[in-house]
């Protein structure tokens, strides 16, 4: 197999690659690969990149020749930007570094020229496009692996233009590569263009669980669309509950997953060899000490929220930059006391739930009063790069901790919420949220309620990338119906003006393509 393991097929070799393409973004533009290479197009060797996209970002491993212009390539990395822009600027977490940008996404007071915004948005443009162009060269092949090959890529391109519909709404969108300005896409008519790839594709895939652990199968498929109906009404205006439980029920009952046995398993550098851990993941994203080094992927989640002094975490690498907001300490501790002077040990026995993953250590404090302070707010210990067999990693300093980008655990809470949103049993829903607190060893719900299955995402999912599309979704994220500390800039946290739902299309990518592209409201 061409992708047995992504971990072994990213030498060199591979990260040689060039595309020769053309894109239109500006100063975003992608540029060929490597344009002192051979242009010749090799299927296997573009395919593996089209999965590298997510793990890696250039050619020369974790730094050197970057696929996105205009950012530094390790914050270019598809991961990196997804966590982000998706939980530094909600109740789960906040960062203290001053670099360009940081405090805008931890306030909520970005505008169009923000070098993250533009990052994000070129690295998924970037791995639209080349996904376009492996569709366009492969067209017409109709052989066994060419076949399968092509609905993983159409899969991929769902995947990543699924994050821009999610993030910037109304974006440019072409099928192919060309030097042609795109048009833009409305938002509603991009749900039903993935929708479509994503059932089209469906019978071409791999049987679930048969495909090579880091490719994706027929329940990768199933669970992107249950997380697309579950927000259908944000992306079109129409709600359709019914469909996010339909494949939400399919994740669950058809993939041959199970729920792995200890939640911090998931997070740790063997996930990809314990097979209890390997079970609940639907999509990995591959990374390797030795053949996928990146500063974006699980590096950037485990050295951000660490620092010395705190349990040993696998790496080399203590950033302290990510750390705890209070609001995300009171989802496990619901104004019980905290024991500010645990480890993450202490933190789980204290809260009776294992994914309380949080390190005090005697000097941090569980509020933010001053923002620039890693230790004040709780560490964040969920992501480590140590193994669970207690042996050593590949490397002292890049993690193999594979990032757990599509698990289980999130189809029951689809199911659980868009149960009781559509008026459904009430039961199937409160089993569905249990299910995920008997795997944490915490009590269980004798009834459930939409605002407990929010608060149980927050416990299950916090710092993956999820929190602000849920928020969002609650209509949380800007309004004064939830506030949490320093939302908004202000500690006692504030509403902020509902643009900010929403990301704005980069400056430099509207000067380009003027006469095809208008900026989201409010920006």
């Amino acid at each position: 197999m061409i992708f047995r393991y992504l971990k072994t097929l990213v030498p060199a070799a591979t990260l040689m690659l060039a595309i020769g393409v053309t894109s239109c973004i500006n100063e975003l533009d992608i540029s060929p690969i490597n344009p002192q290479e051979n242009t010749q197009f090799d299927q296997d060797l573009v395919f593996t990149k089209v999965y590298a996209t997510l793990g890696l970002t250039g050619q020369e491993g974790p730094a050197g020749v970057g696929d996105v212009a205009g950012i530094d390539e390790g914050t270019s990395a598809f991961y990196r930007l997804i966590l982000v822009a998706n939980e530094n600027p909600t109740d789960m977490v906040h960062c203290c570094w001053g670099d360009p940008g940081i405090p805008e996404f931890n306030n909520i007071k970005w505008g169009s020229s923000d070098n993250k915004i533009e990052g994000l948005y070129g690295r998924l443009n970037f791995d639209v496009t080349l996904c376009n162009h492996f569709l366009e060269k492969t067209a017409g092949l109709t052989d066994e692996k060419s076949t399968k090959q092509r609905a993983e890529v159409r899969f991929m391109r769902a995947l990543n233009l699924y994050y821009l519909m999610d993030l910037y709404a109304n974006v440019p969108f072409a099928e192919t590569v060309s030097e042609v300005k795109p048009k833009q896409i409305q938002r509603a008519d991009l749900f039903n263009y993935i929708e479509t790839e994503l059932k089209a594709i469906e019978k071409d895939m791999y049987e679930p669980m048969q495909a090579p652990f880091g490719r994706v199968d027929k329940s990768a498929v199933w669970f992107l669309l249950s997380r697309i109906y579950l927000n259908a009404e944000v992306y079109t205006g129409k709600a359709n509950w019914a469909d996010a439980i339909i494949f939400a029920n399919k994740v669950i009952k058809e993939s041959g997953r199970s729920l792995c046995k200890n939640y911090a398993h998931l997070f740790m550098a063997d996930n990809d060899e314990n097979l209890d851990a390997r079970n609940e993941i639907i999509l990995p994203i591959r990374q390797d000490g030795i053949y996928t080094r990146s500063y974006g992927g699980s590096l950037y989640a485990i050295a951000s929220t660490h620092t010395s002094g705190m349990t040993s975490w696998g790496t080399s690498e203590g950033w302290g930059g990510i750390r705890a907001r209070k609001a995300l300490v009171d989802k496990f501790f619901a104004g019980n006391s905290v024991p500010m002077d645990a480890d993450e040990v202490g933190m789980v026995a204290a809260a009776q739930d294992d994914r309380a993953l949080f390190f005090a250590g005697n000097d941090r404090t569980l509020e933010i009063t001053n923002v620039n302070s890693f230790k004040e707010g709780l560490s964040i210990a969920k992501w480590s790069n140590a193994r669970s067999d207690g042996k050593a990693p590949k490397d002292s300093k890049f993690t193999d901790t594979d990032v757990p980008f599509f698990r289980l655990a999130e189809a029951y809470l689809t199911l659980a919420e868009a149960t009781l949103r559509s008026g459904g049993v009430e039961k199937v829903a409160l089993d569905a949220v249990n299910e995920l607190r008997l795997r944490a060893h915490a009590s269980t719900f004798a009834t459930v309620n939409l605002k407990m299955i929010l608060d149980e995402r927050a416990r299950e999912f916090y710092f993956e990338g999820q929190r602000r599309t849920d928020l969002v979704r609650y209509d949380y994220f800007t309004s004064n119906k939830y506030l949490w500390d320093w939302k908004g800039g202000e500690k006692a946290g504030t509403a902020v003006n509902s643009m900010y739902n929403i990301y704005p299309i980069p400056a430099s990518d509207l000067n380009a393509n003027k006469e095809n592209l208008v900026q989201n409201p409010g920006y």
